[in-house]
């Protein structure tokens, strides 16, 4: 008789909820095998963030929330380490599932393989190759400790291989991100329960549609003047198409900050305070494009077919880009217009959805984890 595992799910961030909610389900779909234990490190939380993913994605209450708050990228870190020790040594789980690439991830990992715990991480792989992101060293150091690498798209075995990573653990499997795109999809908000407009705007926004801002990293909006050069040519782009702008805390504090509110203060940009995300995929999947810094974003422009602006000099996810919706345009204002003025003619790229990306990623998880826990 097989005996029920125990997996600790570990979630700790915003973009790790919408990867960890498919797993769990598909692991409570057998509970004479898999004890899922979710684990929520408390790195990003709040009540609305509470509403917004647990109870909009069906997330379990957490087993336990280490409550460790916001902190520098050091202490944050070993905080996360020094609370979920304890719960891996009460628990002593058959593994430790991570998702994503934030500090909760890396701690985590690092616990669970110091204490001899397979470590199973879901979305290997993934490289932008500049070691200056926080991500990309979590990327990085979680990959070549775990046990079993669970990838999102083809190129990311060859990453894991040129690192040294054994063939024999990676397994492709699509993305738990579009997952819960599709599952959710029929749910998702209108337009019309998020944004509240003028009636001339409305007028405008019927014709020519809208676009969607997010900003957050820290390399866009940290630097006063980089973040000035952004907005202004956000709100250059507003001057032909309206813009929803739903404010990062961090960025809305840097702007605060840095005295640049002004610049948003124009009848063709919405500002909105953060988004749960039946409110954020019922924007993107009415947008005429999109312009962010988000990991997450690309992938899901990609998997609705949106045209996608990348605010950034590199990404993570190439297959957004050779095979999606993607463009990534870094932070010249120049650059940026110029590919703007191509989608607002011509409509952009039309893409295609990568493989595996089918809403069926957990699944087939969940299927090689069974098999894997036998051995």
């Amino acid at each position: 008789m097989k005996s029920v595992k125990t997996i600790i799910c570990v979630v700790g961030a915003r973009p790790n909820f919408m990867k960890i909610a498919p797993v769990m389900d598909a692991m409570r779909k057998f509970p004479d095998r898999i004890r899922p234990y979710l684990v929520h490190t408390g790195q990003h939380y709040s009540k609305e963030m509470k509403h917004h993913f647990f109870e909009q994605l069906g997330i379990p209450e957490p087993d336990i929330d280490l409550e460790v708050g916001s902190a520098s990228h050091a202490v944050q870190t070993a905080e996360i380490m020094v609370r979920f020790e304890q719960v891996v040594l009460k628990e002593r789980p058959a593994a430790v599932l991570v998702v994503g690439d934030v500090n909760s991830t890396i701690a985590c990992a690092l616990v669970s393989a110091k204490l001899n715990i397979p470590v199973i991480h879901v979305e290997a792989g993934l490289r932008s190759f500049d070691r200056s992101m926080p991500e990309e060293i979590n990327r990085v150091l979680t990959d070549s400790i775990s046990d079993l690498l669970f990838t999102t798209e083809r190129d990311a075995r060859d990453n894991l291989v040129r690192e040294g990573v054994d063939d024999s653990r990676i397994h492709f499997v699509g993305n738990v991100m579009i997952d819960t795109l599709y599952k959710n999809l029929p749910r998702a908000a209108t337009v019309e329960e998020i944004v509240t407009v003028t009636d001339k705007l409305k007028a405008v926004i019927d014709e020519q549609g809208f676009g969607v801002v997010t900003l957050h990293r820290p390399s866009n909006v940290d630097c006063p003047i980089k973040l000035e050069k952004l907005l202004l040519t956000i709100r250059e782009i507003s001057r032909q198409l309206p813009l929803v702008f739903p404010l990062h805390p961090r960025t809305q504090a840097k702007i605060t900050d840095s005295g640049l509110g002004g610049i948003l203060d124009c009848p063709a940009i919405i500002s909105l305070p953060p988004l749960g995300y039946m409110e954020m995929l019922g924007l993107l999947s009415k947008a005429r494009l999109v312009l962010t810094d988000s990991g997450g974003i690309q992938e899901e422009t990609t998997a609705l077919g949106i045209p996608c602006l990348t605010l950034r000099h590199n990404t993570e996810r190439p297959i957004t880009v050779e095979q999606g919706t993607n463009t990534v345009v870094g932070c010249d204002s120049d650059r940026i217009m110029h590919e703007f003025d191509t989608i607002f003619k011509t409509g952009g790229k039309a893409g295609k959805i990568p493989e595996l990306w089918d809403g069926n990623a957990a699944q087939r998880i969940v299927s090689i984890l069974m098999e894997w826990l036998t051995q």
